[in-house]
């Protein structure tokens, strides 16, 4: 029925970074709070290029600007990659742009997490730093599900064919229309207020977590997330993710820098406030949330407790009605 097919050609994927180009890039190890994208041994981007990846600082847990430095003298990338995933603090893009300019190399800011805030001026920004700057623009940015780059003028011949014909087919002409209206959105005066009460509830949230007994990750955030080290109270982010899930409370378990614990365990949680932020809660609110959270982990295995904070969840969503979704 089928013998008019031609037979398939094997799909050929390098296994390893030797079967690559041997062009050298570097980020931000994602144990450290890098993407995937960044160089992760089992994404297409560790499989291409030979990554060389740069950590946090072990005391302060903030990026290290003169390990960069000498990592990026030594093995003098073509591409040096900017970003995070799970980093609560500024990222100065402004150093990073000085040590791409002394290797010779090409700065490439991913702010997939934080394009929001930099739309709104609550983060700095990386145009007229990096060369090269990719987002998201679903999350903080808060729009459709879909990405942007922008570049220099001297690179947007090459972007433009590695997107089309090389990578992808013709574009989406209603994902194309979302995100002009998620751009239109990012400008307004609303949108900047959005992103200030974004920060807001993330200070609020972090320091009622800090005064129930858990650390943050680098002491605070400036952004709009946490990531907390949950070892002071012996519970792993697995046990956390799991027992606030029954609870109604939504968080994923994620590895800290120099984690002791695997990855599929991990010893902290990531915790975000654009979506709670986007239903109306305010700093007392995510005060609330903070201290939901605080019962369900100093009681881990306690049922009832899960099962209290759960009611008291349904009982405050009402009050925040999801935007656009009408009950």
């Amino acid at each position: 029925m089928y013998s008019h097919i031609p037979a398939l050609r094997p799909i050929w994927l390098p296994t390893s970074p030797r079967s690559s180009p041997a062009t050298h890039v570097m980020g931000l190890s994602l144990d450290h709070g890098g993407h995937l994208t960044h160089g992760s041994p089992v994404n297409f981007s560790n499989k291409l290029y030979e990554f060389v990846p740069y950590t946090v600082d072990r005391e302060l847990e903030l990026i290290d600007y003169d390990e960069v430095r000498r990592l990026a003298m030594e093995h003098r990338p073509k591409i040096i990659v900017s970003g995070a995933t799970a980093y609560t603090r500024t990222i100065e893009f402004d150093k990073f742009r000085e040590i791409a300019d002394e290797g010779d190399a090409i700065l490439m800011a991913d702010i997939a997490h934080i394009a929001g805030l930099v739309a709104a001026g609550e983060h700095p920004t990386p145009v007229g730093h990096a060369q090269m700057v990719t987002s998201t623009t679903h999350k903080t940015l808060r729009g459709a599900r879909g990405g942007v780059i922008l570049c220099d003028s001297d690179l947007a011949r090459n972007v433009d064919r590695a997107v089309f014909p090389n990578a992808q087919g013709g574009p989406l002409q209603h994902a194309v229309a979302a995100k002009a209206v998620t751009f239109g959105e990012a400008m307004t005066e609303e949108f900047s207020a959005y992103q200030k009460q974004v920060r807001a509830n993330a200070v609020a949230l972090g320091d009622t977590l800090t005064g129930g007994g858990l650390r943050l990750v680098s002491g605070g955030t400036d952004n709009h997330m946490v990531l907390v080290d949950l070892r002071p109270l012996e519970v792993t982010g697995r046990q956390a993710e799991e027992a606030l899930g029954r609870a109604n409370i939504v968080v994923n378990r994620n590895a800290i820098p120099y984690d002791p614990k695997p990855p599929r365990v991990a010893s902290g949680v990531r915790l975000g406030t654009a979506a709670i932020s986007s239903r109306g809660l305010r700093e007392n609110d995510a005060r609330s949330v903070g201290e939901m959270i605080l019962r369900v982990l100093n009681d881990i295995d306690n049922n009832a407790v899960q099962s209290q904070v759960r009611d008291e969840v349904l009982e405050m969503a009402p009050g925040f009605p999801i935007p656009g979704i009408d009950s």
